[in-house]
């Protein structure tokens, strides 16, 4: 049994004000409060002590959507138009990783995450190689550097994409299955498998069908990218005469299970749709920006209760792999969208990017309360982008440097300290970047 007292001189938790520390016990917070009264905690007698004095304690961010592999792709596409951008950088590099491959990219990504304060990430994978090989060394990434992970294995079979991205139905269930048998954590939640049919055009109704079914039967979330550009919604038009979440809302799937992800053209009538069927939203408002795919109605999803996450989206659609920046980029897209400063506020969009982010993946993370995994990010406050520290949540949402991410701890452990990984040495993952993207270039 693993028990850790962490302390720090502020914290944004409920009702905290001054110092705050937290007693956890097997990577669960089993206590928060007053540093005193946890050190006296008969509990907390034999404890590990880590103390983030002149810091402020906040819950780990959470990426819920993440391609991992595209972080090798930073650069290769930038600018370009999006059928553009995915035929020369996406379709040209991607077909030829291998499973190595796939680890230093995970390694790259999650790693560069974890110091931004990412404590989990849900990596939307769909270079599977009709097999489990790249997945699985995608994990086994995520586990060496410590970071929580969701695989949502995607569910493929679009004839006009890569054959390593394609499968046959039969092949994605029944891989799904094995990843699913050999990661599948229900005790610390530290490695989860979710199935991620990807969308109206890289999957058939029936693949939706499919990814939909095996979730319930697994008891997890599905993942599908829905009318991120405007063109797909002219596609489903189309194809079904019906906009793309009414047409998903035909078929014999369950949506309160479902996480839509981007949304950017879904109408009011499809919002609706959304909050009545219990649906959640991935939104990444970084990427869609990057992309000019469109602007997500967040602020009216937020009022009809729509559960939704921040997201980065891949490396190479955006850039940036931090959700404190995705909080500000969704603050401030919303309220010029609508042409209204006071649109959404910080709180709500600190929220997006930690407790409702973890309640989106059905996951105990985000919020520093007993009963959650104890993920947390220590922040400088002796550095100037968190000054004057009376207003710590705002200044943390629209002023928050990276360089003040200190400290980061996932499921009790330290994997970020003093602004270094902990695990494994950022050398190394420089090394392996370098030398794998050595002959690669941008048109």
């Amino acid at each position: 049994m693993t028990t850790v007292v962490i302390t720090a001189d502020a914290a944004i938790v409920d009702h905290a004000r001054g110092a705050t520390a937290v007693l956890s016990i097997d990577g669960a917070i089993v206590l928060v409060g007053d540093p005193a009264d946890v050190h006296a905690d008969p509990r907390a007698a034999r404890a590990k002590r880590i103390d983030w004095s002149r810091r402020a304690m906040v819950p780990g961010t959470v990426n819920t959507h993440n391609h991992s592999f595209q972080s090798l792709l930073r650069g290769i596409g930038d600018d370009l138009p999006f059928l553009e951008w995915r035929d020369k950088a996406l379709y040209r590099y991607s077909p030829r990783l291998s499973a190595e491959d796939m680890g230093t990219a995970a390694l790259f990504a999650f790693g560069e995450m974890l110091l931004h304060g990412v404590t989990t990430v849900c990596d939307f994978y769909y270079l599977n190689a009709q097999g489990n090989d790249n997945a699985s060394a995608t994990i086994e990434a995520a586990k060496r550097l410590g970071i929580r992970i969701v695989l949502a294995r995607c569910f493929y079979d679009w004839d006009g994409a890569p054959a390593a991205y394609r499968e046959t139905i039969p092949q994605a269930i029944a891989n799904f299955e094995a990843l699913s048998a050999r990661y599948q954590d229900r005790t610390r939640f530290l490695t989860n498998v979710q199935p991620a049919p990807h969308s109206q055009h890289g999957a058939t109704p029936e693949m939706i069908v499919a990814g939909a079914d095996c979730a319930k039967q697994a008891g997890v979330p599905w993942h599908i990218h829905l009318a991120e550009e405007r063109y797909q919604v002219d596609q489903s038009l189309q194809r079904f005469n019906l906009r793309p979440l009414h047409a998903i809302a035909e078929l014999p799937v369950d949506m309160s299970q479902m996480i839509a992800v981007h949304g950017c053209w879904f109408d009011a009538g499809e919002r609706a749709l959304l909050a009545e069927r219990g649906g959640s939203l991935a939104y990444c408002p970084g990427s869609n920006m990057f992309l000019g795919d469109g602007v997500t109605d967040l602020v009216d999803l937020v009022a009809r209760g729509v559960k939704v996450g921040l997201g980065t989206d891949g490396g190479c659609s955006n850039n940036r792999v931090s959700v404190f920046d995705e909080m500000r980029t969704a603050a401030l897209l919303q309220k010029v969208h609508r042409t209204d400063g006071q649109a959404i506020d910080a709180e709500t969009c600190f929220r997006l990017g930690t407790s409702t982010a973890g309640e989106t993946l059905r996951l105990p993370v985000g919020q520093i309360a007993p009963g959650f995994r104890c993920d947390l990010v220590a922040l400088d406050l002796d550095d100037p982008s968190l000054w004057p520290t009376q207003a710590l949540e705002k200044n943390v949402v629209y002023a928050l440097s990276p360089r003040a991410v200190t400290d980061v701890v996932v499921d009790g452990q330290e994997v970020v300290a003093n602004r270094r990984l902990s695990h494994v040495p950022l050398a190394e993952i420089q090394a392996r970047v370098g030398q794998l993207t050595r002959d690669w270039r941008r048109d």
